[in-house]
């Protein structure tokens, strides 16, 4: 990993590492290596079936279960994190995707709209909660960046991606919403990453991933992206460098989303 102490005496939450081929995992390490505290969270239940203690023990960084469909514990989650932290911090990542609809393999026009309201208020809403929960709390300090994970098909069709689409795109809507707010009054920074298709645990049980991933690594003139790549880009949206770019959405996909097939 390239060290350049971006992120010296700066502290962050990271939402949603699971295992090492998770882009949170992924920044999460990069950030410690930048010099970054670090306090990592995700549901009680990928807590049980991940490896977040291992990562937890490698960069030293304690561990807060937290059900982002709960607003309550997602207060408890911020007020928490102050405490140890000693006051506001710099950094937020969320990297969260749920979509029981996919993992059933339904299709888009069969889909279960309890699920699909799930996938909602997991995969976006939480965004607003969580912004809306440091507003409130004053939690993060001025010119603190808060990066959201994204994906193409909030803009493009992409079979098979399902309800999840619809959630990207409430997502960046909220980044860019919730950015202005945050931005004109506290100097709070608010962006999407667009990332390459990227080999993690949730995107395997997208239908027909392997095929797509193929497609975009071939039409991409620089490839696709991997989950280490995005965790660097991901590091300079927390550092000082960027301090004037808010409510973007970055593409970070090795030049796909400009390619016409």
């Amino acid at each position: 990993m390239i060290k350049n102490n971006l992120l010296q005496n700066k502290k962050g939450i990271i939402f949603g590492a699971l295992d090492e081929d998770s882009i949170a995992w992924q920044t999460a390490l990069q950030a410690k290596e930048e010099g970054a505290e670090i306090i990592l969270t995700n549901f009680p239940a990928a807590l049980r079936l991940g490896k977040i203690n291992d990562l937890a023990k490698k960069i030293n960084a304690p561990v807060i279960p937290c059900d982002v469909s709960s607003l309550e514990e997602i207060q408890n989650l911020i007020e928490k994190s102050t405490a140890h932290f000693g006051d506001s911090f710099d950094f937020i990542l969320h990297s969260l995707g749920m979509s029981y609809n996919i993992r059933k393999k339904k299709e888009y026009t069969n889909l279960d709209y309890d699920q699909y309201l799930k996938t909602l208020d997991v995969s976006a809403l939480s965004l607003h909660k969580i912004l809306q929960t440091c507003y409130d709390k004053n939690a993060l300090n001025e010119f603190a960046s808060v990066v959201a994970l994204t994906f193409i098909a909030a803009q493009r069709t992409v079979p098979n991606y399902n309800d999840m689409a619809e959630a990207k795109a409430a997502l960046e809507s909220i980044v860019r919403n919730f950015g202005y707010y945050y931005g004109k009054e506290k100097n709070v920074r608010v962006n999407s990453v667009s990332q390459s298709p990227s080999k993690t645990n949730a995107a395997q049980s997208i239908e027909n991933f392997e095929a797509f991933y193929k497609i975009t690594n071939e039409k991409s003139p620089l490839g696709n992206a991997t989950a280490a790549d995005c965790a660097k880009f991901i590091c300079m949206l927390f550092s000082d460098y960027t301090q004037k770019v808010t409510m973007q959405n970055l593409y970070h996909d090795g030049g796909f989303s400009s390619v016409g097939i």
